[in-house]
């Protein structure tokens, strides 16, 4: 007799839902995703500053409206940012970590983060403004 598989969604078996209210709660205060930040944008919403990590020429190129420029490998102590807004990070997309690894930087060194699901690869398939020197005709990842 054939044994019934067993599920891969159910085993480990779902959270309870006290417990994955707690879950998701936390997870929103590390991450934002580009629907956010297009909405606050748009309504012009302060208390936020967006940081492109990812190389200077990627930025030149194209990046968010307002960001600046701070490649995650060039991050030090002295960084010139802010602690009274939230450093909202990105790099090139889902496939990328490193708006992870700067995020991480930041905050040990006592700044506010969250870092944008999707990156700007994410912000360019949703329809979302571009500043820089090609803007949509900008390489949508980074050329080895």
């Amino acid at each position: 007799m054939k044994s019934q598989p067993k599920s891969q969604i159910l085993n480990p078996p779902a959270a309870t839902p006290e417990a994955a209210a707690h879950y998701f709660n936390a997870k929103g205060a590390y991450e934002t995703d580009v629907a956010d930040v297009a909405y606050d944008l748009r309504e012009d919403l302060s208390g936020f500053k967006l940081i492109d990590v990812r190389d200077s020429r990627s930025y030149e190129e194209a990046h968010l409206p307002g960001a600046i420029s701070l490649p995650s490998g060039r991050i030090r102590p002295d960084a010139l940012l802010s602690r009274e807004e939230v450093l909202v990070l990105y790099c090139w997309g889902p496939a990328c970590n490193g708006a992870s690894k700067a995020a991480a930087k930041l905050a040990a060194q006592g700044f506010r983060v969250k870092e944008m699901l999707g990156g700007i690869e994410y912000w360019r398939k949703e329809g979302g403004n571009l500043e820089g020197t090609l803007c949509e005709q900008a390489p949508l990842y980074w050329k080895m």
